[in-house]
C-alpha cells in the first residue's frame, strides 16, 4: 500500500518517457472517438437522453452533446458512450477495456479542476497502471471464469479512481482512502453478456467505473476518511474476493512497465474475434488483388470458444459472416458500414454471406488469449489464398502508427463533428501536453 499510494501521488508531478506519452496520446485520441461514435449508435442515445433530463452543475462536458453538467454524470455518461460499441481499446492480461471508463472520468474531473493538458494526460496513464494490475492481481482470466464477476469493470473501477485521484492532487494518505472507497465499490457481474442491446454492457464497462472513480476521488477531496490498508488485515479486498491472488502485482515494476503500452487499440471497429480475419482478407488482398465476384467461398477457422462470439450473430459488427461479406464487396470494413444493420438484409451481402463458412478450430485453442485466426479463400477459377494471423493488427505486438490511429479517428468523429473539428480535435489531442486548461476541449466535442 505504501509503494502504490506513494506512486499515485506522485504521478501528478513525474515526467513520461517520450514512447508513453505517444501511446497515452494514442489511446485517448482513439477513446474520445468511440465516445464520439458512440454518441449516435442505441447506447450512448440512451445515455444523452439520460443526461438532458438530468444536467446538474455546469462544470463538466457531456461528448457529442451541448449538455454540460457535474463531474460523476458527465462521467457515468461519456463512460457509457466510450462502450456503446466494439470500438474502444482493450487490455489483455486484465481482461479489461481501461480507456472507456478512465478517459471519461480524468476529462470529467479535469474540467472541474481545470487542470493541464500534462496533468490529464499522466493522470490517465496512471490510470492504466493501477486499474490493469488490480485484475491481473486478482487473477486475470481466471479470476473472471471462476467467480464470473467483470475484470473489465473492476478494472476500470479502480482505473477510474486513480486517475481523478491524480486530477485531485491527493496525497499519498489520500490515495490510501481513494482506494478504499474504490474497493467498496468494486462491482459487476458476467451476466452483462446476456444483455443483446450493448447497453448494460456500455454501463459495466465504462459508465460505472468511470462514475465510481469519479465519486471516489470527490469524497476523499472533501475531506472523507477510510481504511488505511484496504488489501491487508481482516475482510481486505483480496481475502474477499481472491484469496489465492496475488497483491504483489499491484505494484511489480512500477515506473517501468506502463500498462498503457500494453494495450492494444482496434484498427477494425467490430467485435475483437472478427479482427484477425479482416486482417488475414486485408493481408491476401494486398498480395494478390481480387473481386468479391471472384470468391467462390470463404473459410474463417477461430478458436471455438473466440468463434461462438460471432457465429452468426443478430448485429453487424459481431457477425463474423456478416463483416467477412461486407470486407470482400467494401475491400474495407468502415465504422458506417459495421452499424448499417438494414444492410445485413441485402441481397449482395447476402449472396456473399453464403460463400463465409466457418470453422471452429481446437488447435487454436492453445493459443489463446491470442487470437489466431486462418483465412482460406477459393477463387472460381481454382486459386487458393490464405493467410494466418498471429498478431492482429493494433495490438502490443502489432502495434498501429500514429497516422492509422488518425484515420482510425477520423472516420469516427467527422461524421459527428464535421471534417474541420475533427481534424482540429485531433491535432489538439496529439499535442495534449501543450495544452493549458482542458476545459478548453469542450467547444471541439460539441457537435455544430
Amino acid at each position: 500500500m505504501t509503494a502504490l499510494s506513494s506512486y499515485m501521488a506522485a504521478a501528478k508531478d513525474r515526467p513520461l518517457p517520450p514512447e508513453v506519452v505517444e501511446k497515452a496520446k494514442h489511446h485517448i485520441l482513439d477513446t474520445f472517438a468511440a465516445m464520439l461514435s458512440g454518441s449516435e449508435l442505441p447506447g450512448g442515445r440512451i445515455a444523452l437522453k439520460m443526461a438532458h433530463a438530468a444536467a446538474g452543475r455546469p462544470i463538466a462536458t457531456v461528448v457529442g452533446s451541448t449538455v454540460v453538467t457535474g463531474p460523476v454524470e458527465a462521467a457515468l455518461v461519456n463512460g457509457v458512450l466510450a462502450h456503446s460499441d466494439e470500438t474502444d481499446d482493450s487490455h489483455g492480461p486484465s481482461q479489461s477495456h481501461p480507456g472507456a471508463s478512465i478517459v471519461p472520468a480524468a476529462l470529467a474531473l479535469g474540467e472541474e479542476m481545470g487542470v493541464s493538458g500534462e496533468r490529464y494526460l499522466r493522470a490517465v496513464t496512471v490510470g492504466y497502471d493501477v486499474g490493469c494490475r488490480h485484475t491481473m492481481a486478482l487473477g486475470g482470466m481466471d479470476f473472471r471464469n471462476q467467480t464470473r464477476r467483470s475484470t473489465h469493470a473492476y478494472a476500470g473501477n479502480f482505473g477510474s479512481a486513480a486517475a481523478a485521484g491524480c486530477v485531485a492532487g491527493l496525497t499519498a494518505q489520500q490515495m490510501r482512502w481513494l482506494l478504499d472507497y474504490a474497493a467498496q465499490q468494486a462491482s459487476g457481474y458476467a451476466i452483462w453478456a446476456r444483455d443483446p442491446d450493448h447497453i448494460e454492457k456500455g454501463f459495466v464497462f465504462g459508465g460505472m467505473p468511470a462514475r465510481n472513480g469519479v465519486t471516489a476521488a470527490l469524497l476523499v477531496r472533501a475531506g472523507w476518511t477510510g481504511v488505511d490498508d484496504v488489501y491487508s488485515g481482516d475482510d481486505n479486498f483480496f481475502q474477499v474476493n481472491a484469496p489465492k491472488g496475488d497483491p504483489g502485482i499491484l505494484v511489480d515494476t512500477l515506473g517501468e512497465r506502463f500498462e498503457v503500452s500494453e494495450t492494444d487499440i482496434k484498427k477494425w471497429t467490430v467485435g475483437t474475434p472478427i479482427q484477425a480475419p479482416l486482417d488475414a482478407i486485408e493481408n491476401i488482398r494486398r498480395k494478390r488483388p481480387f473481386e468479391a465476384d471472384e470468391v467462390k467461398n470463404v473459410v474463417v477457422r477461430l478458436a471455438p470458444t473466440v468463434g461462438a462470439v460471432v457465429d452468426n450473430r443478430e448485429l453487424p459488427d459481431i457477425c463474423l459472416q456478416h463483416m467477412v461479406a461486407v470486407m470482400l464487396i467494401d475491400k474495407t470494413a468502415s465504422f458506417h458500414a459495421a452499424h448499417d444493420k438494414p444492410r445485413m438484409q441485402d441481397a449482395t451481402v447476402l449472396r456473399h454471406r453464403r460463400k463465409v463458412i466457418y470453422v471452429p478450430d481446437a488447435a487454436l485453442a492453445p493459443l489463446l488469449p491470442a487470437r489466431v485466426a486462418i483465412v482460406e479463400i477459393t477463387l472460381n477459377d481454382g486459386t487458393r489464398l490464405s493467410d494466418r494471423v498471429e498478431a492482429v493488427r493494433g495490438t502490443v505486438r502489432n502495434p498501429m502508427p500514429r497516422s492509422e490511429v488518425v484515420e482510425k479517428a477520423r472516420d469516427l468523429m467527422a461524421p459527428v463533428l464535421g471534417g474541420a473539428t475533427a481534424q482540429k480535435l485531433i491535432e489538439t489531442l496529439l499535442a495534449l501536453e501543450t495544452l493549458k486548461d482542458v476545459r478548453t476541449l469542450r467547444p471541439l466535442l460539441q457537435p455544430t
